[in-house]
């Protein structure tokens, strides 16, 4: 019917919590520290709509090597303004690639990382 959520372990729990949330803009929906785990778990979402749980765990392993390792690939946004989001994200730190066009689409996307190096696209609605 729809995906659900996407689940992302990261390594430091404090850096990527504030990168989702102050960087990238989303909104917490919970948060829960599960003891017996050492684990928090962080449900974020755009606006209302939940999409990101973000979990930590003691010492996780590191990511495949990059940059055409299986598996996830990269998450992707869609936002209004390509252009207006890159300068966002610039001014808040976050090195970007170049604005690239979609052969296939005709629309505008560009990329970054998260803390843990996990690619996000930015494409144009």
């Amino acid at each position: 019917m729809k995906i659900h959520h996407i689940a992302i372990i990261c390594s430091d729990y404090e850096i990527s919590k504030k990168f989702y949330t102050e960087i990238i803009g989303l909104n917490i929906l919970r948060e829960v520290y599960r003891e017996e785990r050492k684990s928090y778990k962080l449900d974020l979402a755009i606006g209302e709509h939940y999409v990101i749980e973000l979990f930590s765990f003691p010492d996780p392993p590191k990511r495949p090597s990059r940059p055409e390792a299986c598996g996830l690939r990269h998450l992707a946004f869609s936002v209004e303004n390509v252009q207006e989001k890159k300068q966002e994200l610039t001014q808040k730190g976050l090195a970007c690639e170049d604005i690239r066009l979609d052969e296939f689409t005709g629309k505008e996307f560009f990329f970054t990382q998260d803390p843990d190096q996990l690619s996000l696209e930015f494409y144009e609605m």
